[in-house]
């Protein structure tokens, strides 16, 4: 009976530990890993990331200033009413005097009420321009809101572009050194047998598990890195926090291949200060404006009852307002001044900016070329020290090298992977870093942003 309940026992805790090992397998598997191409990446974050929802905003607050300025010139339209109770009030009026024919003392009036209603309607006819001048104004930095939404988009794309290169250079490494650290540790135990049996000094096996060691900790630091740039990437495009990204660097390469446009300089954000230097020039128009009188078309309604007194309907009236501020002739000067240095200041932006993007465009073109050249020099390098690894291993093998000569040669080996791998990156990199250059980011992943 008692073996029974101790094989029933091992049963159930068998039971438990399978059923308790697919649970943990299960919550492995709940982990969502979401294969992403650039263009879909660029596309998911320039729709949700919070700096493109806030250039958006902008664009939408300044249209929403253009139709504010341009209510100014609608007619201006005012009603008020008012009702007092009016207590012992004196009134001297020569309704009260001429209102007693029979010459005896006529007596006061008695007021204890006042009633007003009136409706005033006022119309801009000139204002020194100034109106018209602060629409083009308004208008200008709509304009301005909106190339620089669009260079906003160019600008995350390269965010996604360099976050991709990052998170794709872990990733190899990470499954370089798994790979590497399988050999390294079969190395070791082959090394502990030879050991065991004289064939190799003990310091040759120390030497074997000093690599392993090393390559762990390099792996360890890659898996940290993958994990940095994974969380990074998925911030920005706002997806679940535990989300893994694979990289589809298959689609990268053929976007690349088919992108044959010619490259010429579309930068939103030089055209965006164009509008803002429009802008400012409209600003000294403005200041001007103050130099000119205004004149205004005004027309109203007037109700009075002043209650025993006098009652007033249909007082209707109409007229043309004039105003000039004569002190402007000698405080405007300042404001006109002002406008004038910061319309200066735009165009030393523009040429400022012109001078940056050329050094760009000029950079980006040659990082592109070198990382080019630097790809074939780093496959030719990895088929060397393949070649040379084994040709080290076989002397080794017939005691014709040390171990010294076989773990360098299998560092080398593995560095040059590496190298290989990480300059796939750097060329789809520099690539759309010079397309960024260009202001043609989004346009060479065939993307809309408009």
């Amino acid at each position: 009976m008692k073996i029974i309940k101790m094989i029933l026992g091992i049963i159930l805790s068998l039971t438990i530990s399978t059923i308790q090992a697919q649970d943990l397998k299960k919550s492995d598997e709940t982990r969502p890993i979401r294969l992403l191409t650039l263009k879909e990446a660029v596309q998911i974050a320039i729709t949700n990331s919070d700096q493109a929802n806030l250039a958006k905003t902008k664009v939408e607050t300044s249209k929403l200033e253009v139709d504010n300025i341009k209510s100014n010139t609608y007619p201006s339209v005012k009603a008020s009413g008012q009702y007092l109770r009016l207590s012992n009030a004196h009134i001297d009026s020569n309704i009260q005097s001429n209102s007693n024919t029979s010459g005896e003392p006529s007596k006061p009036l008695k007021a204890d009420q006042l009633m007003l209603g009136q409706i005033n309607a006022s119309l801009p006819i000139f204002s020194g321009f100034k109106l018209k001048n602060s629409i083009k104004a308004s208008q200008s930095l709509l304009e301005y809101e909106k190339l620089t939404e669009t260079h906003s988009k160019e600008k995350i794309g390269l965010e996604v572009v360099e976050l991709f290169s990052s998170l794709y250079k872990t990733q190899q490494m990470t499954l370089l050194i798994e790979e590497n650290l399988k050999t390294a540790e079969q190395r070791v135990k082959d090394f502990t047998a030879m050991e065991e049996n004289g064939i190799i000094a003990r310091n040759d096996l120390l030497k074997s598990e000093l690599q392993v060691a090393n390559i762990q900790l390099a792996l360890e630091n890659s898996k940290k890195n993958t994990a940095i740039s994974n969380y990074k990437l998925i911030t920005l495009l706002k997806l679940p926090t535990n989300t893994l990204i694979e990289i589809d660097i298959d689609a990268i390469k053929k976007d690349i291949s088919e992108d044959k446009k010619e490259l010429s300089a579309d930068r939103n954000d030089l055209k965006a200060l164009e509008y803002k230097k429009q802008a400012s020039e409209s600003e000294i128009k403005i200041a001007k404006g103050n130099y000119y009188p205004s004149l205004n078309l005004s027309a109203g309604y007037i109700a009075l009852d002043i209650n025993n007194v006098i009652t007033v309907t249909n007082a209707m009236n109409f007229g043309v307002g004039f105003s000039y501020d004569l002190s402007s002739i000698f405080k405007n000067g300042k404001q006109v001044k002002l406008a004038q240095s910061k319309s200066k200041e735009a165009a030393i932006a523009i040429n400022l900016l012109q001078n940056e993007i050329d050094e760009q465009t000029f950079e980006a073109k040659e990082n592109y070329e070198l990382t080019l050249k630097q790809s074939l020099v780093y496959e030719k390098a990895v088929q060397q020290t393949t070649e040379n690894y084994r040709i080290v291993k076989d002397k080794y093998d017939n005691s014709l090298s040390d171990t010294n000569d076989l773990l360098e040669a299998d560092f080398e080996a593995l560095q040059s992977k590496i190298n290989q791998a990480l300059s796939k990156a750097d060329v789809a990199q520099k690539y759309y870093e010079l397309q960024f250059a260009n202001g043609t980011l989004t346009s060479s992943l065939n993307i809309n942003i408009n």
